[in-house]
């Protein structure tokens, strides 16, 4: 598979990668039951076999028990493979121990990072992504407790996610940032405007999670699809039964698409997102192997300047119904 790389700031080495990464949270956490360890052991070796070297997990997944599975899964490939990890979150006693505090000060960092590598196995973290923005830490200290990490060798290279252009600059002039997480997709594209312009000028790599709408753009879900209890788009508005039929237009837009290029709409994109930028890593989750294949076929299909601009117009006369998070999530998007 081809490689990316991320973040190159300052004369620095960037971060080399494959062009897709994958996305691990599904596999134990926020999208339905988890996949039995094994299982999900398997297909992240899997991947390791059809040429993936870019794995994202977070400690909030689980909780723990994502890092201990992709950490137990790639250690006989640690040499060949980057591991990203988030910290971010805690507890909160207030709300029934739910990780829906936000804690990024310098020593609960430093005690995630700890524990983050115990549980993955390994001796240093790859890629580490404050997972939300906290509003009660100034970035400056968090980036600082991330540089004195890379400094002591625990850490490669500092990420965020979903944070907004003012906080990327304030985090980057103390340590600089090799990638961004954030949504990014045809079923989500803000990210153009608020951030993207930012990452450009900086040498920052961006990791888009949901690269397939959170499954939507597969044209595997409709309207009659039924989530389990367990899986976060019970409670997303974007995927009410309502605001699904509404959006079905635009997964007609690029199945019609797919068609055209004997692709499936998944791997249109995927593809879409590999030819807007070529410091653009997306991070597909799946929990079976022929999904896994067939994402990584959309690195394969190439797409023309002018593919691009067909695929964006016919998509943008679509208005896309409903918000992308919950209330309770949207506040904590820094923008």
């Amino acid at each position: 598979m081809q490689k990316r790389t991320l973040g190159s700031t300052l004369g620095k080495s960037g971060l080399e990668v494959s062009v897709l990464g994958l996305g691990c949270m599904g596999l134990s956490f926020g999208l339905g039951p988890a996949t039995e360890k094994s299982e999900a052991i398997k297909l992240i070796r899997a991947a390791v076999e059809r040429g993936v070297t870019f794995f994202d997990t977070a400690e909030v997944y689980g909780p723990y028990i994502n890092e201990e599975v992709v950490g137990e899964a790639l250690v006989p490939f640690r040499k060949d493979v980057v591991i990203a990890t988030k910290f971010g979150f805690e507890p909160d006693p207030k709300n029934d121990g739910k990780w829906t505090s936000t804690n990024s000060r310098p020593d609960h960092i430093k005690q995630v990072v700890e524990a983050s590598l115990k549980r993955l196995q390994t001796d240093t973290i790859d890629l580490l992504y404050q997972h939300r923005v906290d509003p009660n830490t100034p970035i400056e200290e968090t980036a600082g407790a991330v540089k004195d990490l890379i400094q002591a060798g625990k850490v490669k290279h500092f990420g965020l996610s979903e944070a907004g252009a003012k906080t990327i600059r304030r985090a980057h002039a103390v340590q600089p940032v090799t990638a961004l997480q954030s949504e990014y997709s045809l079923f989500w594209r803000e990210p153009e405007e608020s951030v993207m312009p930012t990452l450009e000028e900086l040498g920052i790599g961006f990791v888009p999670f949901s690269p397939l709408g959170k499954g939507f753009l597969t044209g595997k879900i409709n309207a009659e699809t039924k989530f389990d209890s367990t899986d976060f788009r019970a409670v997303v508005p974007r995927f009410t039964e309502e605001n699904r039929k509404a959006n079905q237009a635009l997964v007609d837009v690029v199945t019609k698409f797919a068609e055209q290029k004997k692709a499936t709409p998944a791997q249109i994109a995927l593809a879409w997102l590999l030819a807007k930028k070529p410091w653009i890593v997306p991070i597909p989750g799946t929990t079976k192997l022929s999904r896994l294949e067939e994402n990584l076929g959309g690195a394969t299909v190439e797409l023309t300047t002018e593919d691009v601009h067909s695929l964006e117009v016919a998509s943008s006369a679509i208005k896309v119904a409903g918000e992308r998070y919950p209330a309770t999530h949207q506040k904590l998007i820094d923008r």
